[in-house]
């Protein structure tokens, strides 16, 4: 679904709107940049902190890049290294642990300013602590914006106002998280009790 929002290829029948326009009708370009997304392995420079939040800037903008690090929970942090905003990443971000890194693409994201977000499994392989710290940073950055949230963890999209659940490729339910537990035999509902047993 996200590769055909961001016409990686084109629908054969239907279309995609963004507020009534089709998605056919804009520039790749021009599409791309409405969307900014936090994938679940986001990829870094060999640089350091301060670049890879900013790069996508055009020219550094540090108190752009600390008020972003700020909203995705990433400021303490980078705050207690001796380097701070300098301090180098190393080669794929190797230095920063994968929570670190997410809130890193969080904040990248957040400077960007898309008018929709995608957060596709950015969650997936941290600890409960770490996702959490994740869940907040989205949850602020998405503020008056649409998002789309890709995940297996539940608890990542539990706040979401529609849950689309897929199964074998099509869309086998919608709704609420409360929506979709009060469906005795729904799938949303049996991987629910499942996760929360875990």
């Amino acid at each position: 679904i996200i590769k055909l929002l961001m016409r990686f290829y084109d629908v054969d029948r239907g279309e995609i709107l963004i507020e009534g326009v089709n998605i056919k009708e804009l520039t790749k370009n021009d599409l791309r940049s409405l969307i900014g997304i936090v994938p679940q392995e986001p990829i870094l420079f060999n640089d350091t902190i301060a670049y890879n939040i900013g790069y996508g800037l055009g020219q550094q903008n540090l108190a752009k890049i600390k008020a972003a690090a700020k909203m995705a929970n990433l400021a303490d942090f980078i705050d207690s290294l001796p380097k701070k905003y300098q301090t180098l990443v190393g080669e794929r971000g190797v230095k920063l642990s994968g929570g670190q890194k997410q809130r890193l693409a969080i904040a990248r994201m957040i400077l960007a300013n898309p008018q929709i977000i995608v957060f596709d499994e950015a969650t997936s392989q941290l600890d409960s602590e770490s996702e959490k710290l994740i869940q907040e940073s989205f949850w602020q950055a998405k503020e008056g914006k649409t998002a789309i949230i890709i995940a297996h963890r539940l608890s990542t999209v539990r706040r979401a106002d529609r849950i689309v659940v897929l199964k074998n490729g099509r869309i086998a339910e919608v709704g609420s998280h409360q929506n979709l537990l009060r469906r005795q035999d729904g799938i949303y509902r049996r991987l629910w009790q499942i996760q929360a047993r875990l």
